[in-house]
């Protein structure tokens, strides 16, 4: 192919891979994102990178005999903040990318 330089694609690639990764880290620590249930009895929040970094459980919400509602709470503060974290990611590193899915470098 006339015109096309290999090796100038791949340093492209890797300057992107580096960008992502520095990305990603700075995701991890700066951006937190609460999921809440139960009219906040439940607060799950999640970093950028989608790691559960910290869960509040009001003790009102801690019933011995229904064990399956605090549970369900749980999941559904994790899965909401889960969810925002997801889109602030997607929008981070949509920036490095244009837009473009490029696997390796979104998550």
């Amino acid at each position: 192919m006339p015109g096309f330089d290999y090796n100038t694609l791949m340093r492209q690639v890797r300057k992107m891979q580096e960008e992502a990764a520095k990305k990603k880290e700075e995701l991890a620590a700066t951006v937190r994102v609460e999921g809440k249930a139960g009219d906040g009895l439940v607060v799950a929040t999640v970093n950028g990178v989608r790691e559960v970094v910290a869960l509040k459980i009001d003790p009102k919400a801690v019933d011995p005999s229904d064990v399956s509602m605090l549970e369900d709470l749980i999941i559904a503060a994790v899965n909401q903040a889960m969810q925002e974290a997801k889109v602030k990611e997607d929008a981070e590193m949509g920036k490095l990318t244009g837009g473009i899915k490029i696997p390796g470098l979104t998550m």
